[in-house]
C-alpha cells in the first residue's frame, strides 16, 4: 500500500479536524485573539463559581435540616405541664 493509498483511508474525525482548521484560519486576528481570550477567562472564573455553588449547597443543608428540627420540636405538646 502506498503513501497515496494510505492518505485516502482517513478517519471521518481526522477530515473534520482539518475542515475546522481551515475554517480558523479565515478568521481575523482579532476574532481568535478575542476567542482565545474569552475561553481563558471562563476557564480561571470557574474556579470560583465552584466553590461559591459548595459553600451555598453546604448552607442549603445545614437550613434543611434546622428547619425539619424545628418545625418537628415546635409541634410537640409539652406534656411535662401540669394544668392545676
Amino acid at each position: 500500500m502506498g503513501k497515496k493509498d494510505a492518505s485516502a483511508t482517513r478517519l471521518p474525525v481526522d477530515q473534520y479536524r482539518k475542515q475546522i482548521g481551515k475554517q480558523d484560519y479565515k478568521k481575523t486576528k482579532s476574532v481568535l485573539k478575542a476567542t482565545r481570550l474569552k475561553a481563558e477567562a471562563k476557564k480561571n472564573s470557574s474556579g470560583f463559581r465552584d466553590a461559591f455553588l459548595v459553600v451555598a449547597a453546604i448552607l442549603l443543608f445545614v437550613l434543611c435540616v434546622y428547619a425539619f428540627f424545628y418545625l418537628n420540636l415546635s409541634t410537640e405538646i409539652d406534656l411535662d405541664v401540669d394544668l392545676d
